[in-house]
């Protein structure tokens, strides 16, 4: 029996030597042996059970061969599996693919389709690692850091810890899990020994503030226990501080449902409601419609019927602020519930971030034209509640009739568009924001157009370093768009 040994458990390149070697000289996998240095348990899936190739004989030695790059590909998944005998499954596919070239391509194939299947474990452990990794903050010399326990179940660390770098670039922090560690010192990644859970803090004033958000954001209406166990497995939540309030969340769920079915819903804006009846009723609104002050085309939004978003809508939402040569425009989304509700842009959780913000920034918001990119609110229902829903890019460009007219009426020097949907109409392309956010891009009319994300982006944020960091950005790009701005002495209050 040909053996070899590796350096750790997911040594792929020292697998890759010792294997291209066996096969060159011809060892059949019943005699190929790979065993890990330190490792307490080395057995062989050949140990135990002998294999078909084993009966075929001894093959002639080769000089030189070539495997498709599926194999390789999946090979450094595999490898990272915590099953014994993967050494021994990526050597018995190799070894065959000398006499099957395609055989990478058969996914009916049993050792194939057992090699895929431990490749998309590989890759749900990476990705349940990104999702329940929880840091907790520690000080030490150099300020602040943050350690996380992890216990993933393949090992995916090092594969992982290209995303974490991402994530959290500007941060000191360190993943502790059983089979190593890593840290990150806001310049290099280095990878350590081992850990255990003791080594790792277990609490921090932050988790109070995240648990709290947790709750808050639990809507019982939406549970459902199986689904959320398969996204979140029992086996993650011990390292997991909102875990802990599942089990009473989930109890308190049917009384929480029951009353939210029975609140009495929001009553719209009745003034605006008769203005809509009237407008649709008379007929002031017709396909080509051009208004020549903000007050008509308010009117005629009322009664617009170019895509069905009215139809589930309470009103039209138009925007607000200066008549005309409002230096600044901010162009959203689309109106939330409460906007839909009140008949006024930016009235909601989002509405109040962006007017801090804009405090912060230097920015008065009753001298800038605030408005959406669509005009009716998009939702789904949810007993009584109403979920926003994301407008798709037909309903985008069937609003930016609205949107064009607004900029031809008000005239502003700087278009901050707030987001991908807005970026997408003021632009009509698409956007990466975190990409092209921080420039001055022109616009045909002669302005200038500024991207950043939406207020609501801040709020979905739990990590508070992450939030203050991201609004920090914000708030830059809004000094930004001030800077563009020049005087707004010419702007007439509405």
């Amino acid at each position: 029996m040909a053996s070899a040994e590796l350096a750790g458990q997911i040594d792929f390149e020292g697998w890759r030597k010792a294997a291209r070697a066996f096969r060159l000289a011809g060892v059949e996998p019943a005699e190929a042996r790979f065993t890990v240095a330190g490792a307490v348990d080395n057995r062989s899936l050949f140990d135990t059970a002998p294999s078909r190739e084993k009966r075929l004989g001894r093959r002639a030695p080769e000089t030189a061969f070539t495997v498709p790059k599926a194999f390789v590909d999946i090979a450094q998944e595999v490898i990272l599996h915590r099953s014994a005998d993967r050494f021994d499954l990526l050597y018995r596919l190799l070894w065959r693919l000398r006499d099957e070239p395609d055989l990478m391509k058969v996914v009916s194939d049993v050792d194939v389709l057992d090699a895929m299947e431990r490749a998309k474990n590989v890759s749900r452990a990476s990705h349940k690692m990104k999702a329940f990794v929880r840091f907790r903050m520690i000080e030490d010399e150099a300020g602040e850091a943050y350690v996380a326990w992890f216990e993933p179940a393949h090992r995916v660390l090092e594969k992982t810890s290209g995303f974490f770098v991402r994530r959290f670039t500007s941060m000191r922090w360190s993943i502790l899990t059983p089979d190593g560690s890593c840290f990150w010192d806001g310049t290099a990644l280095a990878f350590g020994p081992p850990a255990t859970a003791a080594d790792a803090p277990q609490d921090d004033e932050i988790e109070e503030f995240w648990k709290t958000y947790y709750a808050s954001t639990f809507n019982p209406a939406r549970l459902k226990v199986k689904t959320m166990q398969g996204e979140m497995p029992k086996q993650y939540w011990k390292n997991l501080p909102e875990a802990g309030l599942i089990p009473d969340l989930i109890a308190a769920s049917r009384d929480r449902t029951d009353t939210m079915v029975a609140a009495p819903h929001s009553q719209p804006n009745a003034r605006l409601s008769k203005a809509i009846a009237r407008h649709v009723r008379d007929g002031s609104y017709e396909e080509g419609f051009v208004a020549s002050t903000l007050e008509e085309l308010r009117h005629g939004v009322q009664a617009c019927r170019r895509c069905d978003l009215w139809r589930d809508a309470t009103q039209g939402v138009c925007g607000e602020g200066p008549v005309r040569r409002a230096a600044l425009m901010i162009v959203g989304e689309q109106p939330g519930d409460q906007e839909d509700l009140a008949g006024r842009p930016f009235v909601g959780p989002a509405g109040q971030v962006l007017d801090a913000a804009l405090s912060e920034a230097g920015i008065d918001r009753s001298e800038v034209y605030v408005t959406n990119a669509v005009k009716h609110f998009k939702h789904e229902a949810r007993g009584k509640r109403r979920l926003h829903k994301t407008p798709v890019a037909s309903e985008v460009s069937a609003c930016r009739w609205w949107l064009d007219q607004e900029r031809r009426l008000v005239a502003p020097k700087v278009v901050l568009a707030l987001g991908a949907t807005a970026s997408l109409a003021v632009l009509n392309r698409k956007v990466a924001v975190m990409t092209e956010r921080g420039s001055t891009l022109p616009l045909s009319d002669g302005s200038e157009a500024v991207i950043t994300v939406h207020p609501s982006y801040l709020l979905r944020l739990p990590d508070e370093a992450i939030r203050q960091k991201e609004r920090a950005a914000f708030v830059a790009d809004l000094k930004l768009a001030r800077a563009r701005m020049g005087s707004t002495d010419d702007s007439v209050a509405d």
